[in-house]
This record gives structure tokens, C-alpha cells and sequence, in this order.
């Protein structure tokens, strides 16, 4: 039973099977009381129960009699991630999701998710990793496993956690062991979609492959990352920003072990920097895009991330950047993938 169908419970049912229900549920006891059809009447706990037989009422009784009318919901694609942080400080632990036609569709518990980010993600699982053989030989870098799980199912299960259900992976060299790994992604909640290249096709060009997205904005992302990169503030900061597409950066810093001289026209110094630090940012592969941006990829070419940059750019189309400020690894390498053994065991997802 999913967990949707574990919180539903019909109008037509007893009293008594709303009580099993509850108490099988343990701490995630809330029910949304529904027509046959799962558009929602109402929410019911055990607090109703109680309350409810105090009035004399019966396990005879009819449900509707024991619930809370108009319980707090959220309308599929029609919320900001402001508002459900909102939820969370009002101490709302369970909300329904419910499409235009107030139908129950998916449940959002704050004990096991974080948020729900309107977005589609599209990760990149289609490399080689050659600099990782012989551990790539047989297995797909993104199926390496680091600590007890593969790189990529670090990434994915992290993207379900703030409510990216709708993932696509974009998969080439031994891509048959990616789906086999991960079918369709019922197991984990979500629904994993597959594309591949018949010829490469850079480092964005595979995503005009995927069919059909849900939502305006997607969010891709190379696959043999380990981060813990805030996507919720990412999304916010995209968002708030109005950009057609947003990179997020990991800094690095060059310390000069001498004093600087800056001169100007002449050669006349303006002034003396003494062992300064400087700051520089490079691409994080993770990225937020408006879907109309695709339009601006061309089809079935050679196309990177950088060469739609450069495009957007030319357009003067709003390109940000987001300082990734907690972790961030690149597996490419073989000290890489050993750093990422270790780092695992102390990296707070």
C-alpha cells in the first residue's frame, strides 16, 4: 500500500477501520477523509475520535460525523516554498496535495521530506569515467558506490527529499545497469524517466530528449556528484531572482605569498596588497533553468552547459550564480573517490 493510500480513508468506511488505520500509522496518525472519487471532505485524528465519542457518538455512527472540515491542503503548482515553511513553523506535521479538482494526489509529511520544489531534475549518468578505471570497466561511474549507496542514489534520494519526483536520467555507457538499478522509481516514490544518446551529445544537448516536462523549471545535474547543496535555497534564490538559468559555484581561493603591486597607466603603482587572498568561483555542474531556455539548445548536436551560457549571455538573458556554501566533491578521480569515502561517513544530508 502506498503511502498515499495508507492516509486515505473513504466516507462510506466505519469507524473502526478508521481507528486500525490511525493506530497503524503511529506517529503519522492523520487521515483525509474523501469521496470515492479522493477529492478530499476531511482531515481525522485520534483527537477527533475522542472528542467525538465524548459526544456520545458510536462506532455506528458515519465518519463524517467525527472529522474536521476544510483541513489545510496544498493545491498541485500552486504554493511557494515560502508558504510551506509557513506550515512547518504552524507545527502542521501531514498536508494533502490536491489537484485543481481538490483531489487527493500525494501527501507531504514534513517528518520524512523537507519541502515540495516545483521542478523536474535531469541528471547527467551517461559518462564513461575513464579517469576511475578499472572501477568503471563494468559498472557506470554513477552506480560506484560511496559509503553503503552509488553516487547517483545519494543525488536522487536527496531530489525526492524536496520533492523532485519527476527525474530523468540521461544515460549512455552501461546505462542498462542504471535501470536495472532503479526500473521506474515506484520503489522510492518518484517516477525515473530514461534518454540516450545514439551519439554524444555534450553536456546539455540530451535533454531536448526527454519527452515532456511537468513544470517550468527544471534543475539538472551531473550525476558523480556528492554535495550537500541547500536546493531549496537554491530554487528560492532562482527563483526570487527572475533568472533564466542559475550555476551554482564552489569557491576556491589563490593566496599570493607575496606583497601585490597594482599599477596603473604609467606603471605607477596605486597601491600595495600584502599576501592577499583572492576569491574565484567555478561551475558546480548543478544548475536551474527556465524550460523555455531549451529552446535555445539545438537538436541532435554537440552541445554543453557552457556553450548555452555563452548563449543566454549574447542574448542578455539573466544568467546568476549560487554559492554552493556547505559540501561539494567532484568524483573524477581516483583520489577523489577515496576522499569521498571518508568525507561520507561525516557529511550532514
Amino acid at each position: 500500500m502506498s503511502s498515499l493510500d495508507n492516509h486515505i480513508l473513504y466516507h462510506t468506511e466505519s469507524v473502526r477501520l478508521a481507528l486500525a488505520k490511525l493506530d497503524k500509522l503511529g506517529t503519522d496518525a492523520v487521515l483525509f477523509v474523501t469521496d470515492e472519487n479522493k477529492m478530499l471532505i476531511g482531515s481525522l485524528t485520534d483527537g477527533d475520535l475522542r472528542r467525538g465519542f465524548i459526544k456520545n457518538l458510536s462506532f455506528d455512527d458515519s465518519i463524517l460525523k467525527y472529522i474536521q472540515q476544510s483541513p489545510v491542503a496544498i493545491i498541485q503548482n500552486n504554493y511557494t516554498l515560502t508558504q510551506l515553511e509557513e506550515f512547518k513553523k504552524k507545527n502542521f506535521k501531514i498536508i494533502p496535495i490536491l489537484n485543481e479538482d481538490r483531489i487527493v494526489i500525494d501527501i507531504l509529511n514534513f517528518r520524512i521530506q523537507q519541502t515540495i520544489i516545483p521542478a523536474d531534475a535531469v541528471l547527467m549518468a551517461g559518462g564513461e569515467g575513464k579517469r576511475l578505471r578499472p572501477l568503471t570497466e563494468k559498472t557506470p561511474k554513477p552506480l560506484l558506490k560511496v559509503g553503503d549507496k552509488p553516487i547517483i542514489e545519494h543525488n536522487i534520494d536527496r531530489l525526492i527529499n524536496v520533492g523532485i519526483k519527476n527525474i530523468n536520467l540521461s544515460i549512455n555507457y552501461l546505462g542498462e545497469q542504471l535501470i536495472s538499478y532503479f526500473g521506474d522509481g515506484v520503489d522510492k516514490n518518484a517516477h525515473i524517466n530514461y534518454v540516450q544518446e545514439d551519439k554524444p551529445l555534450g553536456t546539455i544537448g540530451s535533454i531536448l530528449l526527454v519527452d515532456d516536462f511537468n513544470h517550468d523549471d527544471i534543475l539538472v545535474m551531473n550525476s558523480d556528484l556528492l554535495t550537500n547543496i541547500d536546493f531549496a535555497d537554491f530554487f528560492t534564490v532562482f527563483k526570487d531572482s527572475d533568472a533564466d538559468m542559475a550555476v551554482a559555484a564552489t569557491s576556491y581561493h589563490v593566496d599570493v605569498p607575496y606583497a601585490v603591486l597594482e599599477v596603473s597607466e604609467g606603471n605607477k603603482v596605486s597601491s600595495l596588497k600584502e599576501k592577499p587572498r583572492y576569491t574565484y568561483y567555478s561551475n558546480a555542474g548543478i544548475y536551474l533553468l527556465k524550460r523555455s531556455v531549451l529552446e535555445m539548445i539545438p537538436s541532435d548536436i554537440f552541445y554543453d552547459i557552457t556553450d548555452l551560457m555563452d548563449a543566454l549571455l549574447a542574448a542578455n538573458k539573466k544568467l546568476i550564480t549560487y554559492p554552493i556554501v556547505g559540501y561539494w566533491l567532484d568524483i573524477g578521480k581516483h583520489e577523489d573517490f577515496k576522499k569521498a569515502q571518508e568525507d561520507i561517513k561525516h557529511i550532514n544530508f
